[in-house]
């Protein structure tokens, strides 16, 4: 169940995607708050060759690592725009699978905010997206 505090994420992802979007580049915006309580948010950078791009999850985890250090990752929610045309508003999307490796990287207790077959966005932990993870080594 989504509380307050994730739909303030939802809306940090949203605005994020709203103000940076250009039909093909920029269409996910994410938003995540640290275990220290700031919101930190992201956009996909595209790329003419689509292994190059990077998503809106990795940009927002990168900006928070690089403007405040690693305070791990409490929430994170992605969001994607309709292109032009396209019925729908911006709405809350699954993390591709390299991202919930990420994820779970940097904060493997991280509660993640996930579409529910049209209900309205749920919440899970990052360990229920990403069921055996693998670990290098003992780890």
């Amino acid at each position: 169940m989504v509380s307050k505090k994730d739909k303030e994420l939802i809306e940090a992802a949203t605005l994020a995607v709203k103000n940076r979007y250009r039909n093909d580049w920029q269409e996910v915006g994410a938003a995540m708050r640290t275990r220290d309580g700031r919101i930190i948010t992201g956009v996909n950078i595209d790329a003419y060759l689509g292994r190059n791009a990077v998503c809106a999850e990795a940009i927002a985890i990168g900006r928070a690592i690089t403007e405040h250090g690693d305070h791990g990752i409490e929430t994170i929610v992605a969001v994607r725009h309709p292109k032009p045309g396209e019925p729908g508003e911006v709405s809350v999307v699954s993390p591709c699978g390299t991202c919930r490796e990420l994820i779970h990287d940097y904060d493997a207790k991280a509660r993640v905010i996930v579409p529910s077959n049209g209900k309205g966005p749920d919440v899970v932990t990052i360990g229920e997206l990403l069921p055996n993870k693998y670990r290098r080594g003992n780890e």
